[in-house]
């Protein structure tokens, strides 16, 4: 007779067990958490007059005498549930700097606002899609005897899309240390938009935060030749942010003219190596800087709401560009499952990671990322809400957020994480449960909106 797999065979032992339906309870209000955090202990709610006992809660009556809770992980590839939980709350924090909610006011969507793209430059030819990857007029081979073009016409899902026409030709170490700079470009380029603001009116830089705040919500994006570029949302407020109305010269056209002069202007220097001497670091060529129009109903705000959401949760290896895991040994590298282009660059970081003057870089500790060290998803102070608040949101809601006049007393500690191959199964099914019931729910929401229309 034929035996189940170990997989189905533990899935029905989990079934069996007298505690399966709090187990399954406990699976559920994680949302089916691939890698769920296993704690023991208690919670103890006491009323802050009294110091008498209201609510107390135990680990030692469910089932392994612990509880499961969210991993929170961003990325798709690791935890589907925590990714689409994290993907909703990042819709939200932009939609808010967008259209206002979540403590932000509604005329923000009045302000001059911009969608900004910024690209990395070029670091060598790489093959293109559609009619662009075509061999020059001249022909002609580089100095490795590579042809300079391309004569085929890629698909935009062709693999050869962008990888390097000569893998010798290529700038690795410029690409790298491009990466390992991008954010203090970034924050270089903001500091520049309020300099250039300010100096239009004919203010004195340090008086700008007196008249005006420049508030932003940015997300980095790996593209096909593995070069990070960043999608920006950038509004101008009064000096106290969402709050304030920006002054009257504050405009579109005005910011327009920042943004763009900036990223042309801005630019990082390294630290001068013996190896590759000192590097000049700047945008790529490749600028939009286009306004969000205040219209009622647009669906351009959710549209990039929904845009940022997207691409927060993927990871370097979603896009071929590295891994969701940190490479510990040079010999890593051989073995990741990349490209010849991306498998160079993770070289790169290693070899420039062991010279001392880019020590400061940690570059082999960022090497699975291609060097890239900044956070998937940045904001100003000023732009919108906080996970931190929107996570508060969800547990008052929930009836898991402190009650006022109350005083709560938790010990916790961490005792594993993860399922077993039983527990990952019927996690994946829940999780898939859930995305499909939502989406039977947007789908019922739309229908009923296309009905009133009519």
């Amino acid at each position: 007779m034929r035996q189940l797999p170990e997989a189905d065979r533990d899935a029905i032992r989990i079934a069996q067990d007298p505690q399966f339906p709090r187990w399954l309870e406990q699976v559920t209000a994680t949302g089916g958490c691939a890698h769920p955090v296993h704690l023991s202990g208690s919670t103890t709610t006491l009323d802050g007059a009294t110091g008498e006992i209201l609510h107390h809660y135990d680990t030692r009556d469910e089932p392994g005498e612990r509880l499961l809770v969210r991993c929170r992980n961003r990325r798709a590839t690791v935890c589907p549930a925590c990714s689409r939980l994290h993907a909703g709350d990042t819709f939200h924090l932009v939609r808010a700097g967008l259209l206002g909610g979540k403590n932000v006011p509604e005329s923000v969507r009045h302000r001059p606002r911009l969608f900004v793209t910024l690209t990395a430059p070029s670091f060598g030819p790489v093959h293109r899609a559609g009619a662009q990857c075509r061999p020059r007029r001249d022909g002609g081979t580089c100095e490795h005897g590579r042809l300079i073009g391309c004569g085929t016409v890629h698909a935009s899902d062709a693999p050869v899309v962008g990888q390097p026409l000569c893998l010798d030709c290529y700038d690795y170490t410029t690409h790298v240390l491009w990466h390992a700079h991008a954010s203090k470009l970034w924050d270089r380029f903001v500091i520049d938009v309020r300099r250039r603001l300010a100096a239009s009116i004919g203010l004195v830089q340090s008086h700008f935060a007196r008249h005006a705040r420049l508030s932003f919500a940015r997300v980095a994006e790996y593209q096909k030749r593995a070069a990070v570029h960043v999608h920006a949302v950038v509004r101008l407020d009064g000096p106290n942010g969402s709050a304030d109305a920006p002054p009257t010269w504050g405009t579109t056209e005005r910011l327009i003219n920042a943004v763009q002069a900036s990223a042309c202007r801005v630019k990082v220097r390294t630290a001068h190596s013996p190896a590759v001497g000192e590097v000049t670091l700047r945008w790529g060529a490749q600028i939009d800087a286009r306004p969000l129009l205040a219209i009622s109903d647009s669906p351009d705000d959710d549209a990039v709401a929904a845009y940022v959401a997207k691409y927060v949760t993927k990871g370097a290896s979603d896009t071929g560009a590295g891994t969701d895991y940190p490479l510990t040994a040079e010999g890593d590298i051989a073995s990741a499952p990349v490209t010849d282009h991306v498998r160079r660059l993770m070289g790169t970081c290693w070899s420039l990671g062991g010279l001392p003057e880019f020590e400061p870089l940690r570059l082999r500790a960022w090497a699975h990322t291609l060097g890239y060290r900044g956070h998937i998803l940045t904001k100003s102070r000023a732009y919108s809400t906080t996970y931190a608040a929107l996570r508060a949101e969800r547990a008052y809601h929930s009836g898991h957020a402190n009650i006022p006049g109350t005083i709560t007393e938790r010990h916790w500690r961490y005792v594993g994480s993860g399922h077993t191959l039983g527990a990952a199964l019927l996690a994946a099914g829940i999780t898939d449960d859930i995305a499909k019931n939502r989406e039977i729910a947007r789908e019922e929401i739309a229908s009923s909106r296309k009905d009133v229309i009519l």
